[in-house]
């Protein structure tokens, strides 16, 4: 994936503006409800994403350590990552 194709399928994501904070975890501790709720908002928001396959594409290729990228947090990426490694 180009630098230009990142550009372009990030300007189409439905996280860009006021909802992007709740795609990644607060600088604070965050109780395991909270960050469930977090989670489970930002999944719903990439559920109607028309780039969300990019996202998680581009997420998993870099091994993105943070946050919700095409619908998958952390622990789902690491997963895949390993699955498609094996």
């Amino acid at each position: 994936m180009t630098m230009q194709q990142v550009a372009d399928w990030q300007q189409r994501a439905a996280c860009r503006g006021p909802n992007q904070i709740i795609f990644f975890p607060p600088p604070r501790i965050e109780r395991r409800s909270e960050k469930r709720m977090r989670e489970e908002r930002a999944k719903e928001i990439c559920q109607e994403c028309s780039v969300r396959t990019d996202c998680l594409e581009y997420a998993l290729t870099i091994r993105e350590q943070h946050g919700i990228w095409g619908g998958s947090t952390e622990a789902e990426r690491r997963e895949q990552f390993q699955a498609r490694n094996n």
